[in-house]
């Protein structure tokens, strides 16, 4: 039982780092696209935002589970609460309580797609 348990515990550690580095590149690159356009800081940065964007697929690939639907699924949670905090770092955002709610609520759904047992 205990090699089981630190096997499972492993495994999901991964894929939570997974989801997090997922999520800085693609908020990051859509945040990278969203300055070079909408506040007009050029090429250069909507340039490393495609990049960003790419690696974001790539990181997505690496994810233990082998569904690319439920993958993507639980991602959409990560998305969420990460966007806002995201918002929060670079751009002085402050989520109201339902800002928080939701997110909080997106990611028990992601705990749920990912890590029940099955």
């Amino acid at each position: 039982m205990g090699h089981e348990f630190r096997s499972r515990t492993m495994t999901v550690a991964r894929s939570i780092a997974l989801f997090l580095v997922a999520a800085v590149f693609e908020i990051g690159g859509a945040w990278l696209v969203w300055q070079g356009v909408r506040e007009h800081k050029g090429w250069l940065w909507i340039g490393l935002g495609i990049i960003a964007l790419g690696a974001y697929g790539f990181v997505a690939t690496l994810q233990p589970d082998a569904n690319f639907g439920r993958i993507l699924a639980a991602y959409g949670g990560v998305f969420v609460a990460g966007s806002l905090l995201w918002a929060m770092a670079l751009d002085g955002f402050r989520p109201d309580r339902y800002d928080t709610a939701g997110a909080l609520i997106c990611l028990v759904g992601v705990g749920v797609i990912m890590y029940a047992p099955r």
